[in-house]
């Protein structure tokens, strides 16, 4: 065995203690054990490939795309079928409907990126707040909670988007807003399973304050099962973002956002199908790609929960 094989061996032994000397080593050692039963499921494996693509793709959307998203060659090049040359086909514009789907994927992380930025926290914030405050504060933040719950997010993102105005960046105030309270149900629900732990009493005892014990003690634990429910609902806020560029409230004409693509399609779905297929594949491909990956997460980080 060569001395690099005995490295990793030995690292690989110190990960996997049960006596971990440290905290950073039992951190260490919980992230390791996470990857290599995220790294076992093929599925996973396939989602997260998915979804690196995505942020390849968007990250060099310049240097991938080979014609412009924004013009195109309407004399010359209007719906062309697939070829050599325009690989997708082209739009009533004769604009390539590959470059489009490149850069439409930079919107798509956009709004996936700015909607969990905003909807998680908020969520984690009410939730925790809830959870362990009790009484007339859990009440009340409960039923706000309700409230929002109660209509169709996708309903609910119109009725805002059409109060606020038509743009990208109104469609993503507009799907955070409509976002957060399942995470504020979920962060409740583990607030409440932890809330008379003897781990929080002896923190109390020590004379903690309640924001103290809430941002240092509580938060933490509620940040796994959140970023799995925020994975597994990075497709439902694509399918809101297209469904809002859909019926012309998301991302504005020409910006190559794939749900106003397929708008602009439907009126050649018959005849001319790629115009409105592609961006729909694009948006099916990603979706799963999340989904698997949001499987796998769960999988990852409770392995017993999923075997009940």
């Amino acid at each position: 065995m060569s001395s690099l094989e005995q490295t990793t061996l030995s690292y690989r032994r110190w990960l996997l203690s049960e006596h971990p000397s440290s905290r950073s080593q039992a951190r260490l050692g919980r992230a390791y054990t996470m990857w290599r039963r995220l790294v076992a499921n093929r599925l996973a494996m396939v989602g997260a490939f998915i979804v690196v693509a995505l942020l390849f793709t968007a990250v060099l959307s310049y240097q991938l795309a080979p014609y412009s998203p924004l013009v195109g060659d309407l004399k010359n090049a209007r719906l062309l079928t697939p070829n050599a040359e325009h690989w997708f086909g082209t739009d009533d514009l004769g604009r390539d409907i590959y470059s489009r789907i490149i850069h439409g994927s930079r919107l798509t992380l956009f709004v996936v990126v700015l909607v969990a930025i905003i909807a998680a926290p908020i969520g984690l914030v009410v939730g925790t707040t809830a959870g362990y405050a009790g009484g007339w504060v859990d009440a009340v933040l409960m039923r706000i909670t309700d409230i929002f719950l109660a209509f169709p997010k996708l309903i609910l993102a119109l009725a805002f988007v059409a109060a606020l105005g038509p743009g990208i960046e109104n469609a993503v105030l507009a799907i955070a807003i409509t976002s957060w309270p399942p995470y504020a149900r979920i962060a409740r629900a583990e607030t409440l399973t932890v809330r008379n732990s003897d781990y929080i009493k002896a923190v109390q005892l020590m004379g903690a304050s309640p924001l103290r014990i809430v941002l240092r003690h509580i938060m933490p634990l509620c940040t796994s099962s959140l970023i799995v429910r925020v994975t597994l609902d990075m497709a439902g806020i694509i399918l809101t973002a297209a469904g809002l560029g859909f019926v012309g409230l998301g991302a504005q004409p020409p910006l190559p956002e794939w749900g106003a693509m397929i708008a602009s399609g439907r009126r050649f779905i018959l005849d001319q199908w790629w115009v409105a297929a592609a961006p729909g594949v694009a948006i099916l491909i990603v979706s799963l790609g999340f989904n698997l990956l949001g499987e796998g997460l769960r999988d990852a980080l409770d392995p017993q929960g999923n075997d009940q």
